[in-house]
């Protein structure tokens, strides 16, 4: 049986035999606000290639609804009950040439954030739809071949309640009866249609160059529109129309722009054409660092680029997934660096901090995989929205623009945009268009980059006579084993990378680059005469620039120097570098635990870049909590938490350093005296100098007070009334989850592993709520239940739902070889689908590799 699952082998035979035309897709969503099922009458014309010797070939479509009352084919009724099964309605007798079908079912509103999802908010009582159908959900709402290949175009008519607004692809329409008949879409991909149905707040603009006009809309619900900046959003959404148009030379594909801000949505972003939805935790509520609006313009960037690379010319299967989510976030990433009136000109060194310590973590896992994966049905590719095939991917793609030219790049995407415009596309379109535009011949840097899996370790090799002249310099590169259980095996690769040549000068005490050369490094060792006869500097740093994807060690002198001095230098990128290469250590066992702490105490006072201070306050928590000898763990989280309190005191007021500083603090204070302040700072009975302990920041200290005991549900329900809205319900569902008690534990357990009532949003807050480092020992039996359970529930839980719990409940904070045990005896018995079977032993090898790092803390010198 095939579930809901689709092959690809089925797929392609359903393309080969089948050109769909146009949907006619009629929703009755009048009583969205009760919630339940709703009427959907989809009727799709579509050719039939071939028929078999009788006249008739079979196919099938695909659908998930509670009820089908009628399915007609070519006029004929056909029996439901007899064609409709496991997600599909099987079409026997189809005709040579044109055919029509209609089909009459009830679909559900769903609160997993998969289809239609409804979302009631607390603050007005009012109903919030909005549809998500990557990857396989379009069949929740209406029939559907649901592949990305069969395009065509989709034609909505919706009726909704009196007073609310419905948005879709196509131009918004004024309703008739509360009846909204859009106008057709163009020939589009199933997986990017889109409606966002509810008495949504908006603002509207419009983007005008050389005559150009596209109608730009924003959306959020009523209970967000006094945080709502749009003027904000509108600049970075002009500034991406801009540099795009330029870049694709190629106008904006849709005939208008809507950026949509949901409740409860599970990715970032979904780049619907034309009907972006956002989750809407970027409108801000409360004060937020500079890093959280970089992230967001990020966001908004690679959605927008999507329009062209992903809408306009979509991959014919999931295979490309990769290429497309690397295209546009390197892309997005490249906008924010080179837009003219950009703010974060510093994008590359957050791309390094942020996306590549992704892509560096999921490469060193069990289930590493090559950039382009093979993706044989819907269960691959629902668990392969990775860090390969994100961040990788996108780190991959900056190698390969260093490789042929920014201008040869664009080149061949402008090529690739006019040649298959409304199309579907394989890899091999995009690096055909390529090698024209460059000269380079890209199919063995291909089979090197995207068809192996690991990492490759890039050291430098110095020799230098009595008088510090360089000698000889050579690259050797590492291609490490991989991980055990993957596939494939070590690879070298050609890399374009810089070298950076750096000196401290004197007069602003600040590590300046000397000169810096670029080069292929290819093979085992690679010289570079370049760097002979020159005086040695104080730090040689490869991959300067951050131009290819490898882990960089710095040579025995030039890592001394820079333990003394990684805040010194003048440029974030290079100091990204290092941070993240000592991460990278600690991760490996190269680095104790408390070495890695006292290199970041040593230079985080003098890192400038907001992101990157955050991301080191990340790092070293779960350092201490998870890579820290057991034995040393409470001292090294007292020297951690004391650092943060003084940096905190010490920050300028009202800025973005204080602010993370506190959360910082917040999520660590243990001693009597800390949790006092904060008790105090949510009293006002005490003040830090322009900290405003405002929304959020207040239920980030209520919940580290649950969480070691000192508020109870009085405490917590006292701060939901102060915050009666749909992310009080959440932050108050993680502080109760977090309390130290068996109680508290078992009713969140039970809420969301005995029940499936939970949204999605609720169960992610719960889940977060529940496990804490700080409480292993209570959280301890749960261990064997979550592996009596956690098959079962993957089973009959939706993806989404299923995931969260999967990945969250695993015992990760357990570090011990018992739960290692505990989990092998799991796999080796339980018989999990290969998707359940990968997210499990990635976790596993959490646990591994955490034990690797606290043998390697216990062993260093005090």
């Amino acid at each position: 049986m095939p579930g809901t699952n689709l092959t690809r082998e089925e797929a392609q035979q359903r393309a080969k035999l089948l050109t769909v035309d146009s949907y006619e897709i009629e929703l009755d969503l009048s009583g969205a606000q009760e919630g339940g099922t709703y009427r959907s009458v989809t009727t799709v014309r579509f050719d039939v290639a071939e028929s078999d010797a009788d006249g008739a070939a079979e196919s099938f479509i695909d659908l998930v609804a509670p009820a089908v009352h009628e399915i007609a084919l070519n006029g004929d009724q056909l029996d439901p009950a007899e064609l409709f099964a496991d997600s599909r309605i099987t079409l026997p007798g189809l005709l040579e040439g044109r055919n029509i079908l209609r089909v009459v079912a009830d679909c559900a509103y769903t609160n997993t954030g998969e289809g239609l999802h409804r979302f009631v908010d607390p603050v007005d009582n009012q109903a919030y739809l909005y549809t998500q159908f990557e990857v396989p959900d379009a069949r929740r709402v209406f029939a559907s071949f649901e592949q990305p290949d069969l395009k065509a175009t989709f034609q909505f008519t919706v009726r909704a309640p009196e007073g609310w607004t419905v948005i879709s692809n196509s131009p918004t329409p004024e309703p008739k009866d509360s009846v909204w008949i859009f106008e057709p879409t163009p020939r589009i991909s199933s997986y990017i249609t889109a409606l966002i149905v509810g008495p949504y707040h908006s603002v509207h603009s419009v983007y005008e160059k050389d005559g150009q006009s596209v109608p730009l809309g924003i959306y959020c619900r009523p209970s967000l529109a006094e945080h709502l900046d749009s003027d904000a959003i509108f600049e970075v959404t002009r500034q991406g129309f801009d540099w795009f148009q330029e870049k694709f030379d190629y106008a904006y594909p849709f005939k208008k722009y809507d950026q949509l801000f949901v409740p409860e949505f599970n990715a970032g972003a979904m780049e619907n054409a034309g009907a972006v939805t956002i989750r809407d935790q970027y409108v801000f509520r409360s004060k937020v660092t500079d890093a959280a609006y970089e992230t967001r313009a990020e966001t908004i960037l690679h959605e927008l680029a999507h329009m062209w690379f992903g809408d306009l010319v979509t991959m014919e299967w999931w295979n490309d997934l990769w290429l497309n989510e690397s295209f546009a976030t390197y892309t997005s990433i490249a906008c924010q660096a080179a837009a003219p009136g950009s703010r974060w000109p510093h994008s590359w060194t957050s791309f390094a901090n942020s996306m590549k310590t992704w892509a560096y973590r999921q490469d060193q896992l069990p289930s590493t995989h090559p950039i382009m994966a093979d993706i044989s049905d819907l269960d691959d590719v629902l668990v392969n929205f990775d860090g390969i095939t994100y961040a990788k991917g996108a780190s991959v793609l900056k190698q390969l623009v260093a490789y042929v030219g920014e201008d040869e790049f664009f080149a061949g995407v402008q090529a690739y945009f006019k040649a298959h415009a409304y199309g579907n596309t394989r890899l091999s379109d995009l690096l055909g268009a390529l090698e024209t535009t460059s000269g380079r011949d890209l199919k063995s840097w291909s089979k090197a980059w995207l068809e192996t899996a690991g990492i490759n370790v890039l050291r430098p090799q110095i020799e230098t006579d009595a008088d510090g002249v360089v000698t000889s310099f050579a690259i050797r590169q590492e291609a490490p084993a991989l991980p055990a259980g993957a596939k494939g095996e070590p690879t070298l690769r050609p890399h374009r990378i810089a070298v950076g040549l750096y000196e401290l000068d004197e007069s602003s005490g600040k590590l300046v680059r000397d000169e810096r050369v670029e080069l292929d490094v290819d093979g085992e060792l690679t010289a570079v005469p370049q760097l002979v006869g020159k005086r040695r500097p104080a730090v040689v740093l490869l991959n300067d620039d951050d131009l290819s994807y490898a882990k960089v060690r710095l040579d025995e002198q030039s890592l001394a120097f820079v333990t003394e001095h990684l805040g010194d230098f003048e440029s974030s990128l290079p100091r990204a570098l290092c941070w993240a290469s000592a991460w990278d250590m600690t991760r490996d066992a190269e680095l104790a635990t408390r070495d890695y702490l006292s290199l970041v105490l040593s230079g985080i006072g003098k890192e400038s870049d907001i992101g990157v201070v955050q991301s080191l306050h990340r790092q070293v928590k779960l350092a201490i909590e998870l890579y820290a000898d057991p034995a040393a763990r409470e001292a090294l989280l007292t020297r951690w938490t004391d650092a943060t309190l003084a940096h905190l005191r010490a920050a300028a007021p009202a800025g973005d350093h204080q602010l993370a500083w506190a959360r910082a603090f917040a999520a660590t204070a243990r001693t009597p005296e800390q949790l006092d302040l904060l008790d105090a700072l949510l009293e006002g009975t005490q003040t830090i100098e322009g900290l405003a302990v405002d929304t959020e920041l207040r239920w980030s200290f209520v919940q580290r007070l649950a969480a070691v005991g000192r508020y109870d549900e009085a405490e917590i329900a006292g701060e939901y009334e102060r915050d009666k809205t749909a992310a009080g319900e959440r932050h108050a569902a993680t502080a109760r989850a977090a309390r130290p008690t068996e109680e508290a534990k078992a009713e969140a357990w039970a809420s969301v592993v005995e029940s499936d009532k939970l949204p999605n949003a609720v169960q992610e807050a719960v889940i977060g709520g529940f496990v804490q480092t700080g409480q292993r020992e209570l959280l301890a039996p749960y261990t064997d239940k979550y592996f009596e359970v956690v098959k079962d529930i993957w089973e009959n839980r939706s993806h989404e739902i299923a995931q969260q719990i999967a990945v969250g409940l695993y015992p990760s904070i357990q570090v011990s070889e018992e739960t290692l045990r505990r989990t092998d005896e799991w796999l080796a018995s339980a018989e999990p689908s290969a998707a359940l079977r990968r997210l499990i032993s990635e976790s596993r090898a959490g646990v591994e590799r955490a034990l690797k790092a606290q043998a390697a803390d216990a062993a260093a010198p005090e």
